[in-house]
């Protein structure tokens, strides 16, 4: 068996193993506010999440909760394993809930995203509802020093960026006669990373990549790069997508699953951006998708599709 054929096995494996205990009945429940049906999960903290209440974890940065989608993400073994270990929703609250108060009320399922915000940083950050003697008083980011507080909780989210990179065409040729090409989003501080196409200057990864928008954000960074195993690997063109016509578009129509099939947006081709040609946003079978086309900048060569999609945090 190949490498790669292992590797997927493996990671198929993984996956099978997170769904069965998403199946226990104690799970089938967001472990934060008990909506229905998560599809998320803290790898490090074991619980199993709602949309909404993802949203939260994600702001208090991987340090204190490492968010994945069950169904979209790649799972480590190591994550998946510490997954297992803990056991589920059920038992990681029999911890991170040992103590709340009687008076205390968690949030239920239409909880506002300033009540969710406030649970949550309480239990897992502020750890309140732990046991004394189990609390760690000083949780920091990897970066941040003692002199200066942790800003990355603060940052308030407002949605879901889901990107399907579906393929590139005429990709530049970076080895000999061709690249072992991937792609990376960048948007503030975090990045999504695609799969290596061995050997492919025409790459078809119909791969979905999910970043988190927060409010006043700018636009997203992709580029393009030739994996080297020995040396550093080569730049192979890059482009910038603004995400604001998107944002806009979205939040002006609400809930899109109360409208047929529309366009209700466009993001205009010009010369200061790497359109390729005018870039239309739809209402699509109640989701709000725009579809891009572009031409990669600082490269000899190079074109990328891709499509976007919104997910807000309420619904």
């Amino acid at each position: 068996m190949s490498h790669s054929a292992a590797r997927q096995g493996k990671n198929g494996s993984g996956k099978m193993r997170i769904r069965h205990l998403l199946t226990q009945s104690d799970n089938r429940l967001c472990a934060d506010c008990s909506a229905p049906d998560p599809k998320w999960a803290s790898a490090n903290i074991g619980v199993f999440i709602c949309l909404k209440c993802c949203g939260v974890h994600r702001s208090l940065g991987t340090h204190i909760s490492k968010v994945l989608s069950v169904t979209l993400d790649e799972w480590s073994d190591d994550e998946v394993d510490s997954m297992i270990e803990i056991g589920g929703n059920a038992s990681a609250n029999s911890i991170y809930e040992a103590f709340i108060p009687d008076s205390f009320s968690k949030p239920g399922p239409d909880a506002s995203h300033d009540q969710r915000m406030r649970f949550i940083r309480s239990k897992y950050e502020h750890q309140e509802f732990l046991k004394p003697s189990l609390r760690i008083t000083s949780v920091k980011s990897p970066n941040s020093s003692s002199q200066q507080p942790h800003l990355e909780g603060m940052v308030e989210f407002i949605g879901l960026l889901k990107v399907t990179l579906k393929k590139g065409t005429n990709l530049a040729i970076r080895d000999m006669r061709t690249s072992d090409s991937y792609v990376v989003l960048t948007l503030g501080q975090q990045t999504a990373k695609s799969t290596v196409m061995k050997s492919n200057l025409n790459p078809v990864w119909n791969e979905e990549l999910m970043l988190s928008v927060p409010r006043d954000c700018g636009s997203v960074k992709l580029q393009v790069f030739d994996y080297d195993t020995f040396s550093a690997d080569d730049i192979m063109g890059e482009a910038g997508i603004d995400i604001q016509p998107l944002i806009t578009s979205a939040m002006a129509f609400g809930d899109p699953e109360m409208f047929g099939d529309m366009q209700i947006g466009k993001w205009l081709k010009s010369r200061d951006n790497a359109l390729i040609e005018d870039s239309i946003i739809n209402i699509t079978d109640g989701k709000v998708k725009q579809e891009v086309h572009i031409k990669l900048q600082n490269v000899e060569s190079g074109e990328l599709e891709l499509e976007l999609e919104w997910l807000r945090l309420d619904q």
